[in-house]
């Protein structure tokens, strides 16, 4: 992540200070913005011949720091710092301490974490209103959305500055609040756990479970975008979102992922997750485990369609009404963040508040939980 974001501040003609631990990371990652840019200045410069200088030019306004011993020589007069270091809440306070001793006193520090909580690393530093979240996603290059994370005391201009920072950088940023999973990982998740209770019950198979999905608009079906980021990946954020939640039953792992991931089975890296994948990584076929036909509940594919999408819109408006975000934030995030078709708020609009508040009633007696109408819904509906 740190190459990718680094790679979209050259992009914008930023100069880049860019530090690792470890020599070979830093090359592996400047080789990853090399190649990067390249395959960019193929889409953006028209004339061939600028290409490779478009790219060194680029290349050129790098510099790196490769020891630990390297983060306060490369933030000593850094305009913004953001930190993209493993996702692990120990590392990145002891990081943000050092940071905060060495950036200038005026200097946003900025965390890429998608699953901590911003509020955790603000108070290692004594600067806590000028720390905030900038989360973009994977691949950085491409993706267009970046969640600009404000906890309690994040000072207001700050975070409008920094939004417009990462717009000028050619980005869409969306502001929300320091809640846990943010807006995507949050309210998205309901497309694969429920998805994963579906398969559990018999309710259909990992083929037409997905085909369910892709019919309704989405690019890819859950079992497939699983294999594509990674099972453990995948089981890693559910587990921070069902401990992040007070173990609540509608976050909770599903033992499918948590089998697939202690045998080593974690998708496309690994050849086999849902699917079998060949060695450059695309699909096969239905993994054996998970061939067959559905049980005897089995659902058709508007039905299990509408299911997974009923969770997300429940899930989108608990956190609106939790204040995460703004409704049209929630939406334009899933559309960038998640590729989905339609924004949660959208979708429940076009079907009618008060038909979708009946939906979830039906569904309540399954999984209250997941399905009992949020209030902010249930407002809406009677307003």
């Amino acid at each position: 992540m740190g190459a990718g974001i680094a790679q979209v501040a050259l992009e914008a003609g930023q100069e880049v200070r860019l530090q690792d631990v470890a020599a070979d990371a830093m090359l592996r990652g400047l080789e990853r913005i090399r190649d990067g840019l390249f395959r960019r200045a193929t889409k953006v410069v028209t004339d061939e011949a600028a290409r490779g200088p478009w790219v060194v030019e680029r290349l050129a306004r790098i510099r790196t720091f490769d020891t630990a011993n390297d983060v306060e020589e490369a933030v000593s007069d850094a305009a913004l710092v953001i930190e993209a270091a493993l996702e692990e809440k120990e590392l990145k306070r002891a990081l943000f301490k050092r940071l905060d001793r060495a950036a200038p006193p005026r200097t946003p520090l900025a965390t890429n974490t998608s699953a901590l909580r911003i509020h955790d690393l603000a108070m290692a530093t004594y600067r806590p209103e000028r720390v905030l979240g900038l989360h973009f996603f994977n691949p950085a290059p491409v993706m267009a959305l970046v969640e600009v994370v404000s906890h309690p005391t994040t000072d207001r201009e700050l975070a409008a500055a920094s939004a417009a920072t990462v717009a000028r950088w050619g980005k869409t940023p969306v502001a929300c609040s320091d809640s846990p999973g943010f807006i995507v990982n949050r309210v998205n998740r309901p497309f694969t756990l429920e998805a994963l209770r579906l398969l559990r019950a018999g309710a259909g198979t990992v083929e037409s479970i997905d085909a369910a999905l892709t019919d309704a608009g989405f690019p890819l079906g859950p079992f497939a975008l699983m294999d594509l980021v990674g099972l453990d990946i995948n089981l890693a954020t559910a587990r921070n979102l069902f401990e992040a939640f007070d173990r609540s039953p509608r976050f909770r792992p599903s033992p499918i992922q948590e089998s697939l991931v202690e045998s080593g089975r974690l998708g496309r890296k690994t050849g086999e997750g849902f699917y079998r994948h060949d060695a450059d990584g695309r699909p096969l076929a239905v993994a054996p485990r998970f061939a067959g036909t559905p049980g005897r509940g089995a659902l058709d594919a508007d039905t299990i369609a509408e299911r997974v999408i009923l969770a997300i819109v429940n899930e989108a408006y608990r956190a609106l009404g939790e204040k995460v975000a703004s409704a049209a934030d929630i939406d334009l995030a899933l559309k960038l963040g998640a590729n989905h078709p339609f924004g949660p708020f959208e979708w429940a609009a076009e079907t009618g508040l008060a038909e979708v508040a009946v939906m979830l009633d039906a569904l309540t007696p399954e999984d209250p939980d997941t399905f009992r109408p949020a209030i902010a819904l249930l407002r809406a509906a009677a307003g």
